[in-house]
């Protein structure tokens, strides 16, 4: 059936245009603050349409949160520069997950008859904030009211732990995913030379696809040894990560998505060869880190992407396209083991948050607006996308085809099937004698341990959460395969070696 088919439901939710912004202001590109470039790439998505009168026309303006500029609505400035003056905001909550997120929603608000065009943006400008400090420069960008609030919002909370691991300063993700790193290590075959062998030639091949993105922050390609062998260029930030293997947050970068009815798109005279469906959507949210089973699966991501698949009407094999969100080399590797994809095929349109650019809240837009184009040049071809947010812990995945979905859009939130799995008791402030589960250990800018933390399981099968900054443990921490070594926690937390 073809997307113009007069028997298709009106109500059926089409993207009709995309756009993507690069703000290169370390080649000389003026200082943009990020609502500017949200209304540029909604810009070039209405150039891509070819649709002139898109955007005066939303019913809804979404915006994904940024960081690298704090707004109360950033949709009311975007709106206002569109024109499209009646059309009400959204601001969503934090998280990578967020943009996909946002369009499983939007898509089954259009679905349902809530309204027929959404707009959903997201920027960041972080790489203008580093050079106007480092020129000296007071930016003049919108500062808005605090009543200045958007029509719908999404709670968003930025600690996005346990009082567990609070209580022991492990607060970022920097310091998380490196865990999930060394236990899927540990809960392989691999010596650590063959693993970081493994995953250097995963994240060689993400470089790869963003030194053919035009809207790459880095295009340039690097090989496994380069990327996981530490370097002046390279250094060493959380064992076993190197600054190549870490999410790139430091950019100026927008995108913008045009998303209707059926309906709409035919009235607009959108062509149809510029259609991308909305197949299937799910989300689903994992354990706190202190409460989930352990570090090397994960529940919302195996139940939500099989149920994400069985509604879209596919398996992962008829899946001709796929973008696995890869702020860290530890969220792909448990998207290959729950979604059973194989690590020798490209895992991405766009290139992933090291390489093609991880603007905080917002890769996830880019992964859509470049799964788009993948799919326009592949017509009738199948495009999956997954985002992941928080902890490893805030999933959403989407399926997307220029052919339409056979029994409409379908989205899911499988969330009582998800807390239905096992979890693990949170020890709290315990003291005693452990065992390791996995752990990491921070670095500094020259590149000099820090800090180490682990995760362990006390006699009862509890986690507990322990760190140091005892130079001979911490070199132990980097050199040695640690699961089950016995320790003890002492006062404050402080690991010890039995």
């Amino acid at each position: 059936m073809s997307a113009a088919s007069s028997s298709l439901d009106p109500r059926t939710p089409v993207i009709i245009g995309v756009g993507q912004i690069l703000n290169r202001v370390d080649q000389g590109a003026n200082l943009y603050e990020p609502a500017a470039l949200m209304t540029q790439a909604l810009l070039a998505a209405q150039a891509d349409s070819g649709a002139e009168a898109a955007l005066a026309s939303a019913q809804v303006v979404a915006a994904v949160p940024t960081i690298s500029w704090r707004y109360s609505n950033p949709g009311a400035l975007v709106r206002e520069q569109l024109g499209c003056v009646d059309a009400k905001t959204w601001y969503a909550t934090v998280g990578g997950n967020t943009p996909q997120s946002m369009v499983n929603r939007l898509a089954a608000a259009i679905s349902a008859g809530e309204f027929d065009l959404a707009l959903l943006c997201g920027g960041e400008s972080g790489k203008s904030r580093s050079a106007a400090k480092k020129l000296g420069l007071e930016l003049d960008w919108t500062s808005q009211a605090s009543d200045e609030t958007p029509d719908w919002m999404d709670e968003s909370p930025f600690f996005m732990g346990h009082p567990s691991e609070a209580a022991r300063g492990i607060l970022m993700p920097l310091q998380v995913y490196p865990l999930f790193e060394n236990a899927l290590w540990q809960d392989s075959t691999r010596t650590m030379a063959e693993h970081l062998d493994y995953v250097g030639g995963i994240w060689s091949g993400f470089s790869r696809v963003a030194e053919q993105n035009p809207y790459a922050w880095n295009r340039t390609s690097f090989t496994a040894e380069e990327i996981t062998t530490p370097t002046s260029q390279n250094r060493m930030i959380g064992y076993p990560y190197t600054k190549r293997m870490v999410a790139n947050p430091d950019v100026d970068m927008a995108s913008g998505i045009i998303l209707c009815s059926v309906e709409r798109a035919r009235a607009l005279g959108v062509p149809a060869d510029r259609w991308v469906f909305v197949h299937a959507g799910t989300d689903a949210k994992d354990r706190s880190l202190s409460e989930r089973l352990n570090f090397h699966s994960s529940a919302a991501m195996r139940i939500a992407g099989t149920r994400a698949l069985e509604l879209a009407q596919v398996d992962i094999d008829q899946v001709e396209h796929v973008d696995l969100y890869s702020c860290y080399p530890s969220a792909v590797q448990l998207a290959l083991r729950e979604l059973s994809i194989s690590a020798d095929r490209q895992l991405t349109v766009y290139g992933g948050l090291s390489f093609a650019g991880g603007p905080w809240n917002n890769p996830v837009g880019h992964a859509l607006c470049s799964m788009v184009q993948v799919l326009r040049k592949d017509a009738g071809s199948m495009g999956l996308v997954t985002a992941n947010g928080g902890h490893v812990d805030k999933h959403a995945f989407g399926l997307y085809s220029t052919n339409p979905p056979t029994a409409g859009y379908r989205w899911e939130r499988p969330q009582a099937e998800v807390d239905a799995v096992a979890g693990r008791p949170a020890a709290g402030d315990y003291l005693g004698e452990a065992a390791i589960e996995t752990w990491t250990v921070m670095h500094d800018r020259e590149g000099l341990a820090t800090r180490g933390h682990a995760a362990c399981l006390t006699p009862q099968g509890e986690r507990a959460w322990a760190v140091t900054s005892q130079p001979e443990l911490m070199a132990a921490m980097t050199s040695e395969a640690l699961l089950g070594r016995a320790v003890q926690i002492a006062a404050e937390g402080e690991l010890q070696f039995l």
